[in-house]
């Protein structure tokens, strides 16, 4: 049986730690703090970047640079015989098509799959993988199983502040200044590719509402064939900072899902950078045993 290697990148949620535990790679994402080259996680804590979030500095993500990405190839591929590799989203950072690019000259033993995930949604694909490694799955048959079913998943995300959306300038200086007077909320979400508008809400309170709602449709309707049954859907919270809120978050969501177990994650840096400190959120992803009978 092929020797495979997985690696995400450090948007999934996952720690250095974890991936030992896990068994994988991750590739950290580099930011520019006032010009100066940081790495998520190696050089760049949770807590040093909202520090520096706070006090306004000048931050911009990058992507992997094209030597840093192949140098981990090359080194895998001395102990693998395949790698799988696990970008973000390709609609959120040009570093999936970049990987796709250099993949082309390893003779197919580098597989980079490109299924629209980030954070809690990107980490169930690295366990789905794990999973189809179990099996006996080459690298080509799990970057094929992953792109098919890169749309059983779904993000909500409320924001405490609208003041990087405003900078970013997905929303007008106007529209951000009404919001906050009005205290709206907005509550986005990652379908797939990019992160859209769902609604705006007056106050967290009603912005956590909407997102439980949010969720409750999609398991009825979206991911009705693996919930209704035997509830093979895994329900996941991310949060940007706000720890203390986020197992309060936590609370609520297991009142009104008994018996699930939740994974929870900071958020992706490279999204904190564009919705700022205090944001929530709850993913649902399709379990694997259910996308096999759907996809069989």
């Amino acid at each position: 049986m092929s020797r495979i290697a997985i690696i995400a990148d450090s948007n999934s949620g996952i720690t250095q730690a974890q991936a030992k535990e896990l068994g994988i790679y991750i590739l950290p994402m580099p930011f520019f703090i006032n010009e100066e080259l940081f790495f998520e996680e190696i050089t760049l804590s949770q807590e040093e970047f909202y520090k520096q979030l706070e006090a306004d500095a000048d931050i911009s993500t990058s992507q992997p640079s094209p030597a840093d990405v192949t140098e981990l190839w090359d080194k895998l591929l001395k102990e693998y015989d395949e790698i799988v590799h696990i970008p973000m989203s390709s609609g959120l950072s040009s570093s999936c098509a970049t990987a796709l690019m250099l993949a082309e000259d390893y003779d197919g033993k580098v597989q980079v799959v490109n299924n629209q995930r980030i954070s809690i949604t990107q980490y169930a694909s690295v366990l789905d993988a794990l999973e189809l490694i179990k099996q006996g799955k080459s690298a080509a048959e799990i970057k094929e199983f992953l792109e098919a079913t890169r749309f059983e998943s779904s993000i909500y995300i409320t924001l405490e502040t609208l003041k990087y959306l405003k900078k970013g300038g997905r929303i007008t200086p106007a529209a951000a200044a009404i919001g906050t007077v009005l205290n709206l909320k907005p509550v986005l979400q990652i379908q797939g590719e990019k992160l859209d508008a769902f609604a705006k809400v007056r106050g967290k309170k009603k912005a956590r509402e909407t997102m439980l709602d949010a969720i409750k449709k999609d398991l009825a309707t979206r991911f009705a064939y693996a919930w209704d049954d035997n509830k093979k859907v895994h329900i996941d919270l991310a949060y940007s900072g706000n720890y203390e809120e986020a197992l309060d978050w936590k609370n609520e969501v297991a009142e009104n899902f008994p018996g699930c177990v939740f994974h929870m994650a900071p958020l992706s840096l490279s999204v904190s950078c564009h919705i700022g400190y205090g944001a929530l959120a709850i993913g649902a992803t399709v379990k694997i045993d259910a996308l096999q009978e759907k996809y069989k």
